[in-house]
């Protein structure tokens, strides 16, 4: 199978309601995190995205290009499957904006470990082994697959749909890289970490 081009995809159209303020817009590198992930993830990509909702879009400059979610799925789902719907063809390496100690060694990991085989490269801990979807290249028959799990009712978990099929699973170097700071606890144990 032909290795696809890749694009970059900020996640960063969620509600933030468990950290009670957008988490995309927490100051951890001296910019809003959304950017800060953008910009790691734009010399590695043929083109990055950030994954927004309808209401902020004026939020951006014109620098940033934007994916407005389509609102036909639940969760997580609805930015990656905007994005497939924007470039069926393309392979998507996906960023949650809730992951502020992401760094450019670990996505070169990801990439170089990459198979275009499978239906996705995800990063997992060595202590979970689950499956990050939201730190991930998904490959386009992951996503066209993703929305038949959708439309049988299986659940909006892409997690799930990840466990249950073949990908290629990485451990990043620096595990890290994969701290989801969701809560205000988080928050702090990044600020101290950093």
């Amino acid at each position: 199978m032909k290795a696809n081009k890749i694009n970059g995809l900020v996640l960063s159209g969620g509600k933030s309601t468990r950290m009670g303020i957008d988490k995309g817009l927490i100051d951890y590198h001296g910019v809003p995190q959304r950017e800060y992930l953008y910009n790691l993830l734009k010399p590695l990509c043929n083109n990055a995205y950030m994954s927004v909702r309808e209401e902020q879009v004026p939020e951006f400059s014109e620098e940033y290009k934007l994916i407005v979610d389509r609102d036909e799925y639940k969760g997580p789902y609805n930015g990656l499957l905007s994005a497939h719907y924007l470039d069926p063809k393309a392979s998507w390496l996906v960023l949650a904006c809730d992951l502020p100690l992401m760094d450019l060694n670990a996505l070169k990991q990801l990439i170089l470990g990459r198979d275009a085989s499978k239906l996705a490269t995800a990063f997992a801990t060595r202590e979970s082994g689950l499956p990050e979807p939201l730190c991930a290249i998904w490959e386009p028959e992951g996503l066209h697959k993703s929305i038949a799990y959708l439309n049988a009712g299986n659940g909006s978990c892409p997690r799930k749909f990840l466990i249950n099929e073949d990908i290629q699973l990485l451990y990043p170097e620096n595990e890290e890289v994969l701290l989801n700071a969701n809560y205000k606890e988080d928050y702090e144990k990044v600020l101290s970490i950093l």
